[in-house]
């Protein structure tokens, strides 16, 4: 019986996309918290009910066919409809201000469309964003110059805010690279978590380096590794065109890291509910 055009759950949609998104079973159960079996029987069900294969299962990994690509634009939109029917009904018109501060690539990647979605909702609030180191944010937001900030940490070590996103590590490369030892490496300057993820790994694996290029900006990193000046170490799902992970190497494989919510004891309202809107919108597509 074909699948009721109206019988797409939540829970449903956000299973379909944690596997497209990740690739593999066992990390998209753990992100929507539900058994692997209970993930492979909703894939079942979606896919009988279409009359067509969504995913395509291989050895280690499964992949979305023509099919499955033209469904997760749509389960993506449906799951973001819901939120802003949510948000709209629940949160009445307000204004004021938020200062916001983010690390610069995580707020290149994941942050455009999630304020853009709470600004349509709140045309009357004023978002002010800074980019910036998380060491240089922390101190900002000590020094009350930001209501929200969002931080790059080591989950083993630091502790406080809320966990937003859990962030796989990649050693990345240009397309053209050739390895070499020892290795060049492209980071950011100390304190950096993806350049002490970086140091300790090698060092733990006894692999030689030296730093030959440091920048403070990801435009900067990005545009020496692309000059063939070095290998870096950036979030798995933020490759941009012309750089690519390496694969099949000596080099250690790196820990997740953890961007964290931090807020303030006393906030405002519209600062309660940005974070409201962040922790939501980057749990449906993460």
């Amino acid at each position: 019986m074909p699948i009721d055009a109206f019988d797409f759950d939540t829970l449903l949609l956000k299973s379909f996309i944690a596997i497209a998104e990740t690739g593999n079973f066992t990390a998209a159960a753990e992100i929507v918290g539900r058994s692997q079996s209970a993930l492979s029987l909703q894939v079942k069900k979606l896919e009988e009910g279409f009359g067509c294969a969504l995913f395509q299962r291989e050895t280690r990994a499964v992949t979305l066919t023509p099919q499955g690509e033209i469904f997760l634009s749509y389960a993506k939109r449906m799951v973001q409809l819901q939120w802003e029917a949510y948000s709209r009904l629940r949160e009445p018109d307000v204004q004021g201000e938020i200062r916001l501060g983010t690390p610069e690539d995580f707020a290149a990647h994941y942050l455009p469309d999630v304020l853009a979605t709470f600004r349509r909702q709140h045309p009357r609030v004023l978002l002010n964003v800074a980019c910036d180191l998380t060491l240089n944010l922390m101190r900002g937001f000590k020094a009350g110059e930001f209501d929200l900030i969002l931080v790059k940490r080591d989950p083993q070590r630091v502790l406080g805010g809320t966990r937003v996103w859990r962030e796989p590590l990649v050693w990345a490369a240009a397309d053209n690279h050739q390895p070499e030892d020892p290795l060049s490496l492209v980071l950011a300057p100390q304190p950096c978590i993806y350049r002490a993820r970086a140091l300790a790994a090698l060092d733990r694996a006894r692999r030689p380096w030296h730093i030959t290029y440091t920048s403070p900006s990801l435009a900067g990193t990005l545009a020496a590794v692309k000059a063939g000046l070095g290998i870096t170490v950036l979030p798995a799902n933020m490759l941009p065109a012309g750089i690519h992970p390496i694969r099949g190497s000596r080099l250690p494989r790196l820990a997740d890291a953890e961007i964290a919510l931090i807020k303030r004891d006393e906030t405002s309202r519209i600062s309660e509910m940005l974070a409201g809107h962040i922790m939501g919108s980057l749990e449906r597509i993460s």
